[in-house]
């Protein structure tokens, strides 16, 4: 008998349907252009442009934060132990155009901080943004730790890590009272290498860290953010006669980048930190110092 082939069926058995569906059933929101409904509004593009208090402004790396912020649209609170040096700093950023105002404040004061708290506002508007730069540092002396006073122990302490605890005190109650705020917190690279010398130092600035993590989960479920930045060693304005230029070059040497670290390398990351970029950040700890210590 001669075979015959079976008969193709009309229609495809298998269902006339596209597997793929015709809507993708996860919600057609762009993941990269999509914004929290909560804090909708980048604060450089908000109804009048964002505060920003910047402590130790009035030289080095706060003035760099200070005047890159004012740059990318910040109203900034130039505050420093120096007036005059936060005067000047103010100006510069008028003459460029932004917008500025200097503050008198030691940090270690809880008056004067609760002074500078109260003017902020009257001034500039609410605060969105915290920089606790100020700090003890280029003024002292390297050497063992059994030379150390316990006066200038007590200092150091007092200004690099109570100074960040009587300003997060005084400015975050408004942040959280708004349901948004921004605190970045600077630290030190010598956190990560542990460098010998400097034992108050390197103890204040560890002790930030522990401080802005425990702060992060503290205020987070306000809406406000706490991150640090730890910088490698800056070269700035200030005269340092604790660091030759010898040593400076032997440091940059011993970074991934070989280069002398500037302020122009570290002011990016603050204002990442401080921006909406940042808004699903806190509690860590970003260093910055060209690959010397792999954090």
């Amino acid at each position: 008998m001669t075979a015959v082939d079976p008969p193709v069926p009309a229609v495809d058995p298998v269902p006339a349907v596209d597997p793929v569906p015709a809507v993708d059933p996860v919600p057609a929101v762009d993941p990269v252009t999509a914004v929290d409904p909560v804090t909708a509004v980048d604060p450089v593009t908000a109804a009048g442009p964002p505060v920003v208090v910047v402590t130790g402004a009035g030289q080095g790396l706060g003035r760099a934060f200070a005047l890159d912020l004012a740059r990318r649209g910040w109203q900034v609170a130039v505050a420093d132990l120096d007036g005059d040096r936060a005067g000047k700093v103010a100006a510069e950023i008028a003459e460029a155009g932004g917008t500025a105002r200097a503050f008198t404040c030691d940090v270690s004061d809880r008056a004067q901080v609760a002074g500078l708290a109260a003017a902020v506002p009257r001034q500039l508007g609410p605060v969105v943004g915290l920089v606790n730069n100020a700090a003890i540092f280029s003024t002292l002396r390297m050497g063992p730790f059994e030379d150390i006073e316990p006066e200038t122990w007590d200092r150091v302490l007092r200004v690099n890590v109570t100074g960040a605890f009587l300003m997060c005190q005084a400015f975050i109650p408004p942040m959280r009272s708004a349901g948004y705020g921004k605190v970045v917190n600077i630290s030190s690279a010598t956190v990560h290498t542990g460098r010998p010398g400097y034992l108050h130092y390197v103890t204040s600035k560890a002790a930030l860290i522990g401080f802005t993590r425990a702060l992060a989960a503290e205020v987070g479920p306000d809406g406000i953010r706490a991150n640090a930045v730890t910088p490698g060693s800056t070269a700035t304005e200030i005269e340092r006669a604790t660091i030759t230029p010898d040593q400076r070059q032997a440091m940059a040497a011993a970074t991934a980048l070989r280069r002398i670290q500037l302020p122009a390398d570290l002011v990016g990351a603050v204002a990442f930190l401080l921006s909406h970029d940042s808004d699903f950040i806190t509690g860590q700890t970003l260093n910055v110092d060209g690959g010397l210590a792999y954090h």
